[in-house]
Order: structure tokens, then C-alpha cells, then sequence
């Protein structure tokens, strides 16, 4: 993870991106990206493969053969200009794209070994593993235990209802342990602990948020999937959202889109750059990214000549 005061010239400020608002476009320069740019090498086996992946929306192609492999208990962030495909990238990871009807996806992604396109895959159960946290916070309109320990009841792991009351199969108290903790991992117990039975609309952004992370760990996640998670909040908040990540790649193995690349700097462990065309063109150390990029439009980006 980076120093952004390492970063010297390469760090984009409100001010380098306004004296090259008048440089010319390099978005679409020709420049020949060699494999090399984008085959990152890391100890251990990838938690994500994906090979060849194209994704197309009609007649529209919205990723262009993306190949790359995601490291456990990390960072990877993802950064490019609006509509290089980031976003679309991030959902392929957990098949949420299979919601979008014109959505065509071709290509492999393998998560542990296992291809997760192939047929009668148990979408549930995937999602579970793979969780997302989206750009908006949105807790359901329930109380924020509700909110918690929604998912460990859907999946069957915990059974409060009457049925388990009248048969003596209640695991209230394993709820209460789950919520507990996954309030405790978000980093915002403290602040709800004494009103869990409040509904979790009157949390405010940063706090709800964080709730929905808690509510993604609860089912026990091995990769957290989040776009943009800070994008609408205050730069208190998002503060704690980037903490929050830092800590959570201790255990979990997270992939980030995001469009400040300063955040990405602080908090990733490697970065993914895609520009137009839905094209990966650079993919490595974060440091070696930002400081010492292989690519031309990569530091045209990152110095804030467009984008």
C-alpha cells in the first residue's frame, strides 16, 4: 500500500487537472500493450483467475479480452476513466451481471479452481462466498439487527423463527454472536450497540455504509467485492470506509473500483488500470504503478491529462 506522499508528480490534485484540461486526448493514442504490462507475478495461488473474458451489452463491448489473476488477502483496486468497464469487471466477478438482460459474458472466471459460469452453478451460494458492497449504501428498511441477521437466516445458518422456538432449535444467541461480530469487523458496534432494535435508515451515510459491510461479513464472505463505496460519502467517512479496508484484507481478499486514485494509492496492494475500449492495459504493484507506470496513457491518467 502507498504513501500518496511518495507519489511526487504522479499524484493527480484538483490543480494538475485543470492546466492540462487543454492537452489533447491520449485516451485513443495508439500504443502497443504488450502481455508484460498486465501479467503480475505473486507468491501463491490466485483466489480469482479470469482468461479471455469479453463482455458485450448488445452491440456494445464493454470489456474487451480481460485477463488477469487476483492474489488472496489483498487489495486490487481498479481504476480508469468513466466507461472503461471497471464496474462491469467487478460484477463478472460474482455473475451480478447475469441481472442485466443484454448482458452477453464470454471468457472464464475461476474462483478457487471452479469455473463460476459453468452451467447449474448454485448462484446463492456463490454470492454468499463472493460478496458486494455497492456504490450507495442500502440497508434494507428494517432494524439494524434485522439488517445483520438477515443473511444468516436466509442461508439457514442461524433459525429464530417459531418453528425453531417450539422444537428448542433456537440459535438466538449464535445471532446475537453474529451480528456482534460483524458490527465489530465494520468497525461501528461501538456507535450501535445500544440501539440495534432502531431501523437502519437513520444511520447517516457513513454509518450505514459500514452497516452494509457488516451485513456482507455476516455470511462469512471469502472475497468482498466493492464499487465505489466511498464515492458519496464525507472525507471523515471515508476515512474509516479506507481503514476499514485495510483491515479487512488481513482476512478477506478484496477487490475495489474506484475513481480516486489517491484512495487507491493508500489502500491497494496492486492495481488494475483499464482505459476505453474496455481494455486492462496496465496491471501490477501499486507503487510500480503509480511511480514508475510501463504504459504512456497509464501516466497520461494518473497525471491528470485526461479522464
Amino acid at each position: 500500500m502507498t504513501d500518496t506522499s511518495s507519489l511526487g508528480a504522479n499524484a493527480p490534485t484538483d490543480t494538475t487537472v485543470a492546466e492540462n484540461a487543454d492537452r489533447p486526448q491520449t485516451t485513443d493514442r495508439h500504443e502497443d500493450t504488450p502481455d508484460s504490462w498486465t501479467d503480475y507475478a505473486f507468491e501463491g495461488e490466485p483466489k480469482l483467475s479470469v482468461d479471455g473474458l469479453d463482455v458485450h451489452y448488445g452491440s456494445d463491448q464493454a470489456l474487451d479480452d480481460i485477463s488477469i489473476e487476483i492474489p488472496e488477502q489483498s487489495v486490487t483496486a481498479l481504476i480508469g476513466p468513466s466507461g472503461c468497464g471497471k464496474s462491469t469487471f467487478l460484477r463478472c466477478l460474482n455473475r451480478m451481471n447475469d441481472r442485466i438482460r443484454a448482458a452477453e459474458v464470454d471468457g472464464t472466471v475461476t474462483f478457487e479452481g471452479q469455473d463460476i459460469y459453468q452451467d447449474g452453478l448454485d448462484l446463492v451460494e456463490l454470492r454468499k462466498r463472493v460478496g458486494m458492497v455497492f456504490q450507495a449504501p442500502n440497508p434494507f428498511p428494517k432494524s439494524i439487527r434485522d439488517n445483520i441477521a438477515y443473511g444468516p437466516r436466509k442461508h439457514g445458518t442461524v433459525q429464530t423463527d417459531l418453528l425453531a422456538k417450539l422444537t428448542g432449535r433456537d440459535d438466538s444467541d449464535q445471532e446475537d454472536e453474529i451480528v456482534e461480530r460483524s458490527l465489530r469487523q465494520a468497525a461501528i458496534w461501538e456507535e450501535v450497540n445500544d440501539r440495534l432494535d432502531d431501523n437502519a435508515l437513520g444511520l447517516s451515510g457513513g454509518q450505514q455504509q459500514r452497516l452494509c459491510i457488516a451485513r456482507c461479513l455476516a455470511v462469512d464472505p471469502e472475497v468482498i467485492l466493492m464499487d465505489e463505496p466511498a464515492s458519496a460519502l464525507d472525507p471523515i467517512a471515508t476515512a474509516k470506509i479506507e481503514d476499514l479496508i485495510e483491515e479487512l484484507a488481513e482476512e478477506y481478499t478484496v477487490v475495489i473500483v474506484t475513481h480516486n486514485m489517491q484512495q487507491a494509492a493508500r489502500i491497494s496492494d496492486q492495481t488494475a488500470v483499464f482505459l476505453t475500449g474496455g481494455r486492462l492495459v496496465e496491471y501490477g504493484e501499486t507503487d510500480q504503478v503509480f511511480e514508475n507506470p510501463k504504459s504512456q496513457r497509464v501516466e497520461d491518467y494518473i497525471t491528470g491529462k485526461f479522464g
